[in-house]
Order: C-alpha cells, then sequence, then structure tokens
C-alpha cells in the first residue's frame, strides 16, 4: 500500500493534465528529472484540441517564480518537437518551492496561461 502511495504522490509531482475552459485547449505536462533539483530541468508540455488532435505551431514562454519575495523570476522557451509536444528547459537556481507559468500563444494568436507548483526543489 506504501509503495502504491509512493507511486501516486510520483506521477502527481511530474506530470499534470488540464483543459482550458474558454478554448478546450488540454494541457499535460511534464518535468523531469523527477525530484526536481537545482539546476536544469526539461518540461515537457502536449497540447491538443477537444477532440484529441494536437495543437500546432504554437509558442510557449516558460517562466519560474520562486515562492518568496525578492527572487528574480527564471525564463525558458520551448520548442516544437512533434506535432503538439513542445520541450523547453528551465534553470531552477535554488532550492524550495517554486511557481511555473506557461505563457501560450496559439497560432491563431490566442493567448493562455497555465500554472502549476513545483513544491520543494531539492538542493543537490
Amino acid at each position: 500500500m506504501k509503495r502504491l502511495a509512493c507511486i501516486v504522490l510520483f506521477c502527481a509531482a511530474g506530470c499534470h493534465k488540464s483543459v482550458d475552459a474558454g478554448s478546450g485547449i488540454v494541457f499535460h505536462t511534464e518535468i523531469s528529472p523527477q525530484p526536481v533539483r537545482v539546476g536544469p530541468a526539461a518540461i515537457v508540455v502536449d497540447l491538443a484540441d477537444s477532440a484529441g488532435a494536437p495543437v500546432r505551431a504554437a509558442n510557449i514562454v516558460i517562466e519560474g517564480v520562486m515562492s518568496h519575495a525578492g527572487m528574480a523570476p527564471v525564463f525558458g522557451q520551448s520548442k516544437e518537437s512533434g506535432p503538439g509536444r513542445y520541450r523547453g528547459h528551465l534553470t531552477f537556481s535554488m532550492a524550495g518551492d517554486w511557481t511555473i507559468l506557461l505563457h501560450v500563444t496559439l497560432a491563431d494568436g490566442t493567448k493562455l496561461e497555465r500554472q502549476m507548483g513545483i513544491t520543494r526543489v531539492r538542493a543537490n
């Protein structure tokens, strides 16, 4: 039972799925390595429409914000690595709790934002 709980927590920390109610765009995000550590991390974002078709030619800017005031945000840019799949990198500058903001511009100019919390980024 403990093993199952650990697997569930691991997946929850590394993967997020949500739907933008206004546009019907489905977001599925992953971050690695797990557990997240200070230094570079890969962030993968899969975008699909409500029918499940990949959303192509989007622009995604990744912003990392530390949980306490006074810390400068860090930024990364993603590139489409396959139909509807975007891969980017972000470098976590210190241990602690972070918020990742995904600033998405679709091919038609529609702007969407997604937020995900990354708790307990570990020191190396």
